[in-house]
């Protein structure tokens, strides 16, 4: 059972984690997943939100689908993460996974 915001993202992240090339850290104060040291996953501590970089037309599927939102910290939009507020942990394991094989693309 879950008591704290981020421990359905701990929960999800398992599977990522068993890779050796991915670690954990912190992005914004937030806990967060890194491949190769490029963050690729991340959880809003307060709300417990999954946070992901993905393309941006990926990104923009997301949101148009209605599975996802944009993710705008401080008013600022970031075209290449979305949040997701559902708790499906299959899904965002899926997600998870598909931001961390983007990660690796990006270097």
């Amino acid at each position: 059972m879950t008591e704290h915001p981020t421990d359905f993202f701990r929960e999800a992240s398992v599977a990522a984690l068993a890779n050796p090339d991915v670690t954990t850290g912190t992005m914004m104060g937030f806990p967060c997943l890194r491949r190769a040291g490029a963050f690729f996953a991340s959880c809003d501590h307060r709300t417990g939100d999954l946070i992901v970089r993905l393309p941006r037309d990926r990104v923009e599927e997301l949101i148009t689908a209605g599975v996802g939102k944009p993710f705008a910290p401080a008013g600022r939009t970031f075209r290449e993460w979305v949040l997701i507020d559902d708790r499906d942990e299959i899904h965002w394991a899926e997600l998870i996974d598909e931001a961390r094989v983007f990660a690796g693309g990006k270097r």
